[in-house]
């Protein structure tokens, strides 16, 4: 029997593998500290979790809209009002099974044989599969901690073909958690509409991100390219990782094409998810999810001078999501092999860098923060002892 060439060709998503080991470890009973998965500790708001139990009263729950409840997408339009005072109309938004269905939606909507879309190495691994799921090309632009590591339009407008017909950014980046300034932002998405390509921006980690210096709260895309594809998720911000919800914002050309696909794809996303989320929304659990940002902003603290203190540089400090991307070269081992070492002999599981783009692939490990101080504190004192008993540290 015939075994697709994509499911042959498609890359493991290193970060799942590294998961998986440490929990047979722990299935073990081996006590290991994870640091390797971007899945905050806090879980959902209240609120959130009472209206889930209320829709499961046994009250029939059937399919929504394709695109998704139309109360839900009219909350989200109302927190773009609220949040950035642009005017969304709740008609093109998309309501998916996580942000990664919103992904799928976009490019399948987006990508055809052989176009190219340009992307910021390193980046999230999934964004690259899935444009050549569509048999697009991504186009992989190597950045460096003078650019912390984003791209810039100079980078952008080099890359650019004839075949290119994308951008995609993440702001702040998975995994490094730097955000890209906004004026380059909209120089970018400026250069992209006037080359008609699509900008296709992944807001995911954007509420979780430092006020500018000024207080003015985080930026949306939308606030200078209305017709921005914008990429968000309940997952992080609100903490709602495993109830696989998130959405798009679409420009108005793309809501049919996307509309049917989703019919085909998915039908919709999850009904009691849909009418839970509304809660997301309320000024008590809004409130919540800023004091829960300000705590992952006191772990980043404790994570930065952790490594500082272990000689493993985070040249490109996070700003926002929660990640670090540290450099471990100075170990005198390749990402991959610090991380496998590190798990069996240290019991801390990281993510390498491989998982994210050829750039950093030997040399850099993303440290996720969203665990709890007292196992950033545990899993860096563990840290310290690895690298006490590596060669390199007696030189």
């Amino acid at each position: 029997m015939k075994l697709a060439e994509r499911a042959q060709r498609v890359e493991p998503f290193y970060a799942m593998d590294v998961t998986r080991r440490a929990l047979e470890l722990a299935a073990a009973g081996r006590r290991v500290v994870t640091l390797s998965v971007g899945e905050p500790d806090f879980g959902a708001p209240p609120l959130v979790r009472d209206a889930m139990r209320d829709a499961m009263d046994g009250r029939p729950l059937p399919y929504t809209p394709a695109l998704g409840s139309l109360a839900l997408r009219r909350d989200i339009a109302a927190f773009y009002r609220d949040r950035h005072g642009v005017a969304v109309d709740p008609a093109r938004i998309v309501v998916t099974s996580g942000a990664s269905s919103a992904l799928l939606l976009v490019l399948a909507a987006t990508t055809d044989e052989g176009d190219e879309v340009v992307m910021a190495d390193p980046s999230y691994p999934c964004n690259r599969q899935l444009v050549e799921t569509f048999g697009g090309r991504a186009v992989t632009v190597a950045t460096s901690a003078a650019s912390r590591f984003q791209l810039d339009r100079a980078l952008v407008a080099d890359a650019w073909t004839e075949r290119t017909t994308s951008v995609m950014i993440a702001t702040p980046s998975n995994p490094t958690g730097t955000s890209l300034p906004f004026g380059e932002l909209d120089a970018i998405c400026s250069l992209a509409r006037d080359r008609g390509a699509w900008r296709i921006v992944d807001e995911i980690y954007l509420y979780l991100s430092d006020p500018a210096l000024d207080g003015r709260p985080p930026r949306s895309v939308l606030e200078v390219d209305p017709d921005a594809i914008v990429i968000n998720s309940f997952s992080k911000y609100f903490g709602m990782t495993g109830w696989r919800l998130g959405w798009a914002v679409l420009p108005e050309r793309l809501v049919g094409p996307v509309e049917r696909l989703a019919m085909n794809y998915f039908l919709c996303a999850s009904t009691p998810a849909q009418i839970a989320a509304r809660a997301a929304f309320t000024r008590e659990s809004l409130e919540l999810c800023e004091e829960r940002r300000l705590e992952l902003r006191a772990r980043r603290e404790i994570v930065l001078a952790g490594l500082e203190r272990l000689g493993l540089p985070v040249a490109a400090p996070p700003d926002g999501a929660f990640y670090a991307y540290f450099d471990v070269s100075g170990s005198g081992l390749d990402s991959w092999t610090f991380c496998e070492r590190v798990l069996e002999e240290a019991l801390v599981s990281l993510t390498p860098g491989r998982d994210f783009g050829a750039a950093t692939a030997d040399t850099h490990v993303r440290l996720s923060y969203a665990s709890s101080r007292e196992d950033l504190i545990e899993g860096l004192a563990r840290l310290g002892d690895f690298l006490e008993g590596l060669p390199s540290a007696r030189r």
